[in-house]
């Protein structure tokens, strides 16, 4: 048993290198021809010394301050104010990147040695995201969001220019269909002046607000960023085209779950009367 484990999840048929209770128990069926039960299967994991470990990388474990400075009369207050007296949609937008290397992630292993998920591709691609949180009271929460591959090549552009934001901006007005509160932070890609002059030709249907300095938590878009990198954390991708189709199913599969979307904004503790009240939970946000 030890040395089927120690082949690892990939040589049995699994798309990731995490070993769970769910792929043990079937595990040990297949090869031994007893069954045992959930509980049966960790009190057994637990006699051959394995125990749940980190794999993978490690964490920047840099911590970020801020958290609840703006909500009080600041940012998060002013976005709810100005929605509410236009009918507005409160959009939070944000970016994010993954890399070949997977982020680090959790599995069995034997008590006294670190997991190590190895992985082909180093440094040579990563897939970038852009996206929006939608909320609107009575309104079902929607996701819009876009990718981008970057595979190193002369004169590829490394991640999305403000012109790919202005385009998402203009993308989420068509399909929520009203005005918009935008609120973002401050990353260089923000604060360049054509797009400062777009939102300004465009304030008839479009408020911005910024979050400040080091305040991911106030963004339920970091949230969704969180949901998409714990699912494929364990994912050792052969090359960039599964990276790319591993982080778009994630996505979609958020954009058909609203109360996902919901729940991020719930961490972030910001308030909005009857978030995500209303609606078919079922139908995707486009």
């Amino acid at each position: 048993m030890e040395r089927e484990l120690e082949r690892g999840p990939l040589a049995h048929g699994w798309a990731d290198q995490r070993w769970t209770l769910a792929r043990v128990k079937p595990l040990i069926g297949r090869l031994f021809h007893v069954s045992y039960t959930a509980e049966g299967t960790w009190r057994l994991l637990k006699r051959h010394r394995l125990v749940v470990a980190a794999a993978g990388p490690p964490r920047d474990r840099t911590r970020r301050h801020g958290r609840r400075a703006v909500e009080e009369g600041g940012v998060a207050a002013a976005g709810k104010s100005t929605a509410a007296v236009r009918g507005a949609w409160i959009v939070f937008e944000g970016e994010a990147g993954q890399p070949m290397t997977p982020p680090r992630a959790r599995t069995w292993g034997r008590i006294g040695r670190t997991p190590v998920v190895r992985v082909r591709g180093r440094g040579s691609g990563r897939v970038s995201m852009a996206g929006m949180a939608c909320y609107r009271p009575g309104e079902r929460s929607r996701l819009i969001h876009a990718i981008r591959e970057y595979r190193g090549r002369k004169d590829e552009p490394k991640g999305f220019s403000w012109r790919d934001f202005r385009d998402l901006v203009v993308r989420a007005r068509i399909q929520l269909g009203g005005p918009i509160v935008l609120v973002c932070d401050n990353a260089r890609i923000h604060l360049v002046p054509p797009l400062k002059a777009f939102f300004e030709a465009n304030a008839h249907w479009l408020t911005v607000f910024q979050l400040p300095t080091y305040a991911p938590d106030l963004n339920p878009q970091e949230g969704v960023w969180s949901l998409v990198k714990r699912d494929i954390g364990n994912l050792a991708a052969a090359d960039l085209g599964q990276l790319a189709r591993a982080v778009k199913r994630k996505l979609k599969q958020i954009q058909y779950r609203p109360h996902l979307v919901d729940g991020c904004h719930t961490g972030t503790g910001l308030i909005m009367d009857n978030v995500g009240r209303e609606g078919d939970r079922n139908a995707p946000a486009e």
